[in-house]
């Protein structure tokens, strides 16, 4: 169709199946080079590894590696034709409709469509103001895609007549409408027919092809531009609106090529959608991540460039061997940033954390290097106990940067994400009835603790670990919804944010001198000294949750360690304690935890 003016006929004629039929040509194309693909790299070149070691050896390998990159092309572009060509026909296949009942309503009003989609109307008897019958004539009208559309004036030539003459004759108000609606119904096929053509034309390989590396970036420019081209087919049915369990039950009746349409066009619609399996998630993020990293270079400044090395850390984390394997289920540069990281396969274990960190956590260098590594290591820890368990991190929300700007809207925004995930959790997981764990260090626990504490609590969530407290907002265990035997508590004796005194206290000890001054001021107003910055100590007796025995940690002034000991509760390096209860809650065996007081 493109290269000329689009006709009404060659739009009534077309047949978007065999669009579609195209498109599944190119995707059985795109399915054998991501197989031959897949041959090369762990039959072939694998092969080769194993079993010779020379200079020759070294250079068909080098060949392979190119054959690879090659496939790994092909795959690519060939799917993108794929999207382009499901694309167009999605979107044609509404002005097509369009034009269908125009041309039906035209045949049954008893109105001619001619060739050039002008529309001529039969002529009429009707009846004037003083009651006599006269021959309103026939004629024809010129559709117009122009809204609103201005009808011509009562009785002018263009109605067939004279002001005071000839009364208006109705048959032409409706070979009017029919004439405009066919002009609409073109111009929206012409437009969708012009975009399309302009981004399969660049969907074109070099003569000769050698995938370079800068080939490889051409492919998410390709991508791009079939996502902007295809963005509406592939967005207009993703169930943004709909709960976890429905999401699931979207994506499990999509074919198989629909899912591979969203994984590489459009890894941005469901790389973060909670509800998607964590292996679809995992591959939607590592496709949209050199994207988003790209994004980020483009736009330059502090804040971009501290997030661009963020995610360059963690992609070189996702290209090295991971034990567990690591899942990246969730990437943006939202607020602080975004990551969701999982150690292990959230939808096989048994076994599965949500972590949710707090104070000053953002997406930057040491997100990657210290707050993942407390994932992991929870990870490694419980599978000591249960090879089937999954831990994750949740940076779903802005945490407070600093102590003086607490309050509780971070918390009380980022628990009803928090609580989606997990649902998402509990309608992607394949055993009949996970242990799930919900995990909240310093201001995530408060995090934590407001997600428990609404309607219905936190899904699917068995128990509940408060680490390096400033509080929950509630008074007692039992208001977290999973029984007091199910809220843990760790908390170093000298982790300051365990002992941030409640508001008034803290209003006073700024008065004497900021941080420090805070301190001394605490038993002023809690006779009982069991309240925090956030309610109740979770640590106190009044609170009545199971504490688990930590490590105190160096004292903030006497030993200078500052906030140290709030930040090794995961770290067996330096809490190996704490880190065994932690991961044998996690992994479900509590009963192996040692104990320590209340305060």
């Amino acid at each position: 169709m493109t290269g000329a003016t689009l006709t009404w006929q060659q739009l009534r004629d077309l047949k978007t199946s065999e669009l579609t039929e195209a498109g599944d040509a190119w995707h059985q194309v795109s399915n054998r080079s991501d197989a031959d693909r897949t041959r090369v790299d762990r039959a072939m070149s694998a092969k080769l590894r194993e079993t010779q070691e020379s200079a020759s050896a070294e250079a068909a390998l080098g060949r392979l590696k190119r054959l690879s990159r090659n496939f790994a092309y092909l795959h690519s572009e060939c799917g993108l034709v794929r999207t382009t060509l499901n694309g167009l026909a999605a979107d044609l296949a509404e002005p097509q409709t369009q034009l269908k009942n125009a041309l039906a309503d035209a045949s049954a009003q008893g109105l001619t469509v001619h060739e050039d989609g002008s529309v001529s109307y039969p002529a009429t008897e009707v009846t004037d103001l003083a009651g006599t019958a006269k021959e309103a004539p026939g004629g024809t009208v010129r559709g117009s895609a122009r809204l609103p559309l201005e009808a011509p004036p009562l009785g002018s030539p263009q109605n067939g007549g004279f002001p005071g003459f000839l009364p208006l004759n109705p048959n032409q108000t409706k070979a009017q409408a029919v004439a405009d609606r066919i002009a609409r119904a073109l111009r929206s096929a012409g437009e969708v027919d012009a975009r399309y053509a302009r981004t399969l034309t660049c969907l074109k390989a070099e003569k000769g092809l050698d995938v370079t590396e800068a080939t490889l970036k051409d492919v998410r420019r390709d991508t791009a531009d079939v996502r902007g081209t295809a963005g509406m087919y592939l967005g207009e049915d993703v169930p943004t609106d709909k709960s976890p369990a429905e999401r699931k039950k979207w994506w499990d009746g999509l074919t198989d090529e629909q899912r591979e349409e969203y994984l590489e066009v459009a890894p941005d619609l469901v790389g973060g959608l909670d509800g998607i399996p964590a292996a679809a998630r995992d591959e939607a993020n590592r496709t949209y991540l050199p994207i988003l990293m790209d994004e980020l270079a483009r736009e330059g400044g502090d804040d971009a460039k501290t997030k661009l090395d963020a995610l360059r850390a963690i992609q070189k984390k996702l290209d090295e061997p991971s034990d567990p394997p690591m899942f990246l289920l969730g990437i943006g540069d939202e607020g602080n940033g975004r990551a969701i990281v999982s150690y292990g396969n959230p939808d096989t274990s048994r076994n599965v954390s949500a972590y949710v960190p707090g104070l000053g956590t953002k997406l930057n260098e040491e997100f990657v290097d210290d707050t993942m590594k407390r994932a992991q290591d929870t990870a490694k820890g419980a599978r000591r106990h249960d090879p089937s368990s999954a831990s994750i991190v949740w940076l779903g929300y802005d945490a407070p940067q600093h102590v003086d700007v607490m309050t509780k809207g971070d918390a009380q925004r980022g628990a009803p994400a928090y609580n989606e995930f997990m649902a998402g959790l509990s309608a992607t997981n394949q055993n009949a009835d996970p242990h799930v764990t919900a995990i909240g260090h310093s201001y995530g626990s408060l995090t934590v603790g407001t997600a428990a504490q609404r309607s219905g609590g936190i899904p699917g969530a068995d128990d509940i670990i408060l680490l390096g407290s400033p509080g929950v907002d509630a008074q007692k265990a039992t208001e977290l919804g999973v029984g007091k035997d199910h809220v843990f508590v760790g908390a170093a004796d000298n982790d300051p944010v365990t002992h941030l005194p409640n508001k008034d206290e803290a209003a006073l000890g700024w008065a004497l001198g900021g941080p420090l001054g805070v301190l001394p001021a605490r038993d002023l107003f809690d006779i009982g000294d069991d309240d925090v910055y956030f309610g109740k100590d979770p640590a106190s007796e009044a609170f009545d949750a199971r504490r688990f025995k930590v490590d105190d940690g160096p004292a903030m002034v006497r030993e200078g360690g500052g906030f140290d000991a709030h930040s090794q509760y995961f770290t067996p390096e330096l809490d190996e304690e704490s880190a065994k209860n932690i991961a044998r809650i996690v992994a479900g065996q509590p009963d192996l935890i040692t104990t320590e007081e209340h305060r």
